[in-house]
């Protein structure tokens, strides 16, 4: 068997062991290593690459903003902001129709600005709106999608995990990458805001009603959220700025919505300790992802495949656009099987070599950053998309009494629009790329 073939037999060995629910990191690190055995014809080769690999990943100074930005979450949590922002967003928009569920996605949004984790911003804003959704008589499945898709947000508004990853994997510039998710993410928000006001006119009885605010009120509960803002301000400001670097940005981040966290007295007691024992457990399953990611690629780029992949479809003749649209159907079906940072790291090796050689009418650097916001919304839609989208299943371990079906028929109409955007961005860069040239 040819180095190539035995690549392409990692694939399907790879799925295997996934489907048999080994941890993604792991089945990564296994399949890499055994593939290095077999075309090395010996452990020697996988060994020493294993001791290089680790030292080459981790020793990379960008990798220390995923810990910062995850702890920036977490004392954000504790410091009450998610509250914050869900009682601003309703107050403003809980008396129209579907407007507690519009403001469940806003709030997501503006907590998305302060925590860099898809996962987090679903589970954290879920336990603020989910009992005011239910107060307000929305149905069980549609307030779960809601609140599945607004925490997607928290991977495309930044500051943003994935897009960390996505610019060490392909030597972009963080910064860039964050500002050019700026308006996505906007779009993203409205677009959800516009689907509810679909979905609760086609089902009336989805949604109840709740009384208007008075206006002092409502201005009221919008000073509240002065703390998010001037975190954002000064994490995403700063970085425009120059003022400091993503990293140094994130380290300010933290230490910002961690005295924020005290004042507030989140963090009385044990929950420092517990702050600090969550980011290191999370920290520590997304950096051995990386490091199973990084033997897995380092096996493949031996085997040439990624490379005899690009020359096949240049030699296929395949236009620029069909490539993309075919890269794109296949992170939709990968969304149905691993979770977002599994994705980006398994195929963007693979994919970008590919789209990099086509010409899409735009500058190497200018593609590879609108690439990485197509990607990484097309991504996000795997967060939601059933059978297996991890947002619903995290949503859903919160609300037993709604049975996932419900959530599946509902959150439909949020992939919709996910697919309608993805399509407005494809069509039109300059959205995605408009605040990078206006700045840059």
């Amino acid at each position: 068997m040819s180095n190539i073939e035995i690549g392409l037999w990692s694939f399907p060995a790879l799925m295997l062991l996934i489907f048999l629910r080994m941890p993604i990191g792991l089945a990564m690190f296994a399949t890499g290593m055994v593939g290095l055995g077999l075309i090395n014809g010996g452990n020697a080769v996988g060994l020493a690459k294993l001791k290089t690999e680790t030292y080459s990943t981790f020793s990379s100074y960008s990798l220390s903003i995923v810990p910062l930005f995850l702890l920036m979450g977490q004392f954000a949590t504790l410091g009450g902001m998610s509250q914050a922002l869900f009682r601003a967003a309703e107050s403003w928009l809980g008396h129209r129709r579907g407007g507690v569920a519009m403001a469940a996605v806003g709030a997501c949004a503006g907590f998305g600005a302060i925590c860099g984790s898809s996962l987090a911003t679903a589970a954290t804003m879920s336990q603020v709106a989910l009992p005011e959704l239910k107060r307000y008589g929305y149905s069980g499945g549609f307030s779960t999608a809601t609140l599945a898709a607004g925490g997607t947000l928290g991977i495309l508004i930044p500051p943003s995990v994935i897009l960390v990853i996505y610019a060490i994997l392909t030597e972009q510039n963080i910064a860039k990458l964050f500002l050019a998710a700026f308006i996505p993410g906007i779009l993203a928000a409205i677009g959800y805001m516009i689907t509810i006001a679909i979905y609760v006119r086609i089902n009336p009885k989805s949604a109840g009603t709740r009384p208007a605010m008075p206006m002092a009120e409502r201005f009221r509960a919008l000073v509240d959220v002065w703390p998010v803002m001037l975190v954002f301000l000064a994490v995403v400001g700063g970085i425009y700025l120059g003022w400091f670097t993503p990293t140094e940005g994130a380290a300010v981040g933290a230490l910002g919505t961690g005295l924020i966290a005290l004042v507030n007295g989140g963090l009385r007691g044990r929950a420092w300790l517990e702050c600090f024992y969550a980011t290191a457990r999370n920290t520590a399953m997304i950096f051995f992802i990386v490091l199973g990611a990084a033997i897995y690629n380092g096996f493949l780029a031996q085997t040439q495949v990624p490379q005899e992949l690009s020359r096949w479809v240049l030699e296929q003749g395949f236009s620029a656009w069909t490539v993309l649209t075919m890269i794109l159907v296949l992170y939709l079906v990968f969304g149905c099987l691993m979770d977002s940072l599994s994705m980006i790291l398994l195929t963007i090796p693979i994919f970008f070599p590919i789209v990099s050689t086509l010409d899409f009418g735009l500058g190497p650097e200018e593609f590879a950053i609108w690439f990485g916001i197509i990607v990484l919304i097309v991504v996000e839609v795997g967060l939601i998309t059933p059978p297996v989208g991890m947002n619903l299943f995290v949503i859903n371990s919160m609300d037993r009494e709604t049975p996932i079906s419900r959530t599946y028929g509902a959150v439909m109409y949020f992939v919709g629009s996910d697919i309608l955007r993805v399509i407005l961005l494809v069509l039109f860069p300059g959205i995605t790329l408009g605040l990078l040239r206006l700045f840059h």
